[in-house]
């Protein structure tokens, strides 16, 4: 069994990570400081990045994982030992190894879809505002974050849980309607009709402008021609798919009078309507007179009843 190892003196070989290029790298440390307040292991590293030169310090991912080692104890006697063991029996569970299976894909590993996304870093779109490392991610066969979402969408398919499924479409809603937004400040910003010059092309291939000569003061003014805004259509689409129009969220003149007609009626699940506010309250008024009919009669045969009767006579009580 391997002893634990005594943070107490510094390590020979450090991970560091550079702020400058993002490189990541195991070297010994140029310079090794005292740092009291990591009390799991008190020392600073610094060391020159192998790429562009710049002094850089110990990664934090390596601090993160001598804070755990520091903190780890696990079972140190025989009977605890066994216990762990024990634990271990009847795992994983036919259920467990259907969320299991994929852990092996997000990074790649054999995985069949790996040919449709290589790793390539800064090679896709959502690199610019992706955190994993580069060198890490040129190491591997796929790439990570592609890896990630291909994995969570099939397992979503596959166990048919669409809860798998509910933060991408999140993101991928926020983001639609981030974009109707810009769409919207553009259209407005340009306005809701473009005017450009009328040309065409003569037999000699020359550009000529379209002219013609004012009646009244015989000057030559030019043909406009007037278009509505190019990203008027992509926005009717946006709305219409994502169910964002006027009559869907109830904004027209003909939803809001049939919401109207709905109110003072009850309904019975999804049905029609099937009571109206007035019928109802007669329905109402009908059922108190019969339950005050019921309590006269109650009251009636109570003051009849021959204990109650008896006990008054013995009590003086008036009947």
């Amino acid at each position: 069994m391997a002893t634990k190892r005594d943070l107490s003196l510094p390590l020979d070989s450090v991970t560091f990570r550079c702020s400058l290029c993002r490189h990541t790298f195991d070297a010994q440390p140029d310079a090794v400081e005292n740092e009291p307040a990591a009390e799991h292991h008190p020392y600073r590293y610094t060391a020159t990045c192998q790429i562009c030169g710049q002094s850089c310090g110990q990664a934090p991912f390596h601090k993160g994982l001598l804070k755990a080692w520091a903190n780890a104890t696990g079972p140190r006697t025989a009977e605890g030992k066994a216990a762990t063991a024990r634990n271990l029996e009847g795992h994983p569970t036919p259920e467990e190894a259907k969320r299991t299976r994929f852990n092996a894909m997000k990074h790649g590993m054999n995985a069949e879809v790996a040919q449709y996304f290589p790793a390539k870093p800064d090679g896709y779109p959502t690199c610019a505002s992706c955190d994993v490392d580069r060198d890490y991610c040129r190491s591997q066969p796929a790439c990570v974050r592609q890896t990630q979402l291909f994995m969570v969408t099939h397992a979503a398919f596959e166990q048919k849980n669409p809860k798998h499924l509910m933060p991408i479409m999140a993101s991928m809603q926020a983001s639609i309607t981030a974009i109707i937004q810009q769409i919207l400040q553009t259209i407005i910003a340009d306005g809701v009709k473009l005017t450009t010059p009328a040309w065409a092309v003569d037999r000699e291939g020359n550009v000529v402008l379209g002219e013609y000569a004012d009646l009244v003061t015989g000057e030559r003014r030019q043909i406009m021609e007037v278009k509505a805004h190019p990203l008027l259509k992509p926005l009717q689409e946006f709305l219409s798919r994502n169910n964002l129009s006027l009559a869907d969220m109830g904004m027209t003149p003909k939803v809001i009078d049939q919401e109207e007609q709905k109110l003072g009626r009850l309904q019975t699940g999804d049905g029609p309507p099937t009571l109206s506010l007035e019928d109802y309250a007669a329905k109402q008024a009908e059922s108190m007179a019969a339950l005050r009919v019921l309590a006269e009669r109650a009251n009636a045969r109570k003051q009849r009843d021959p204990v109650l009767v008896e006990y008054q006579q013995q009590n003086g009580d008036p009947q």
